[in-house]
């Protein structure tokens, strides 16, 4: 490997103020972890980088994000806070650095090493927002030779603020869904509370109470709908849902997907043809998971095709890589539209009165086909239909980590 060029003081603590202007623009927490994992590496000519985080309730610490290979087989790992290097630099709030051969000194505890790495020196950093402890930064092995105290005091400037861009991304977004689902819930509860004044006159005729008590039945589902998918998108799009890798064929879980939505489609007429596979679709990922996607999908092409349209669904495999696609008949996307359809709240204009729900369909569609390090794409002419295309990976190692 080639020598880097060394860098002055001024030249690192340049790069250093790049780093944290980029990552103050990145509001996915999950995005935002990775990156901070990596940029802790570049910024101390690391081998590796782990973030920690602690899991209050069992007083530990998990891994979350990291640049070693296949992090998430390491996210199930638990560190005791009371017995580990990482865990002392958590309950102490200070920063260690450890260069060999001090790497056999425990009086900070247990170095926790999730590959069994040959670990040469240490460098960890506590993450604390207002004096409260939340996880440890950590890099792994100094490319050339030692960490040394201006390593360490970057780290530390680095994580300080590293610390309040995690706590203002979480803030961001509990504040943001908080306010759109506050505005969401008005119509519903409004039409609820109609309804129950209603119901409480005793003139009214008894044919209209049965329509009263079918309407509070409409908008108490659209409201638990509703609920679920801010839930399940703000779980999403913090990094704190789990996911359940398994193995199994795809195509039956197409058809259960069918049975689901026929009752709504026969209610429109139209007709959904399911092309059979020349051979089973097996793949690895979290089934219930990729049934969300398609229920989701299937539901989008009944809701925008026409009256008595056709709704044609077919899938195919290679070796490495599973897709299917969903095609309609139905209205179509302008093509200055299609960008903005996994936006979240998106919903095409002119086309609101066919959108009931949140407006978070597509954008949890997207962030589920993206932690299966898969993709959708999107085509539609106007007037003919839209088909959408996911395309999965076959195997896949999955990921669960803990709440941020």
């Amino acid at each position: 490997m080639l020598e880097k060029k060394q860098l002055t003081i001024v030249e690192r603590y340049k790069q250093l103020i790049d780093v944290l202007q980029e990552l103050a623009s990145i509001l996915n927490t999950e995005h935002l972890l990775e990156h901070i994992v990596k940029a802790a590496t570049e910024l101390c000519d690391a081998e590796q980088g782990l973030l920690y985080w602690l899991d209050t309730p069992n007083n530990a610490l998990q891994i979350i994000a990291s640049t070693l290979p296949n992090t998430s087989q390491h996210r199930d790992l638990i560190i005791p806070v009371d017995s580990s290097l990482e865990g002392w630099v958590l309950a102490n709030q200070k920063p260690v650095m450890i260069n060999h051969p001090l790497l056999s000194d425990q009086s900070f505890g247990d170095v926790t090493n999730p590959t069994n790495l040959e670990i040469r020196s240490i460098l960890s950093i506590p993450l604390a927002v207002k004096d409260k402890s939340i996880g440890v930064l950590e890099v792994l092995n100094k490319y050339n030779g030692d960490f040394m105290n201006l390593d360490q005091e970057i780290l530390v400037s680095f994580a300080n603020q590293a610390a309040v861009y995690i706590n203002n991304t979480h803030l961001f977004l509990q504040s943001d869904l908080v306010s759109e689902l506050v505005h969401e819930l008005r119509t519903p509860l409004v039409s609820l509370n109609m309804a129950v004044h209603l119901l409480q006159r005793t003139d009214l005729e008894e044919n209209k109470r049965g329509r009263i008590f079918e309407m509070i039945s409409t908008e108490f589902n659209r409201l638990s709908n509703m609920t679920t998918s801010f839930l399940d998108f703000a779980r999403l799009e913090s990094g704190r849902a789990k996911f359940i890798p398994i193995r199994f064929d795809l195509f039956p879980l197409i058809e259960e997907s069918l049975e689901v939505m026929q009752f709504q489609a026969i209610a429109k007429g139209i007709n959904i043809n399911l092309q059979s596979p020349t051979q089973p679709l097996i793949l690895t990922a979290d089934r219930d998971r990729l049934k969300q996607v398609i229920l989701n999908l299937l539901n989008n092409a009944i809701k925008y095709d026409r009256p008595n349209g056709t709704i044609n669904i077919t899938a195919q495999s290679t070796p490495d890589e599973l897709t299917f696609s969903i095609q309609d008949d139905g209205q179509g996307i302008p093509p200055e539209y299609i960008a903005m359809l996994f936006n979240r709240f998106f919903r095409i204009p002119n086309k609101e009165y066919l959108s009931t729900g949140t407006g978070l369909g597509l954008t949890i569609c997207k962030q589920i086909v993206s932690a299966h390090k898969g993709r959708i794409e999107v085509t539609s002419v106007v007037d003919q239909g839209t088909t959408f295309t996911v395309c999965l990976p076959v195997t896949w190692e999955g990921k669960n980590q803990p709440a941020v």
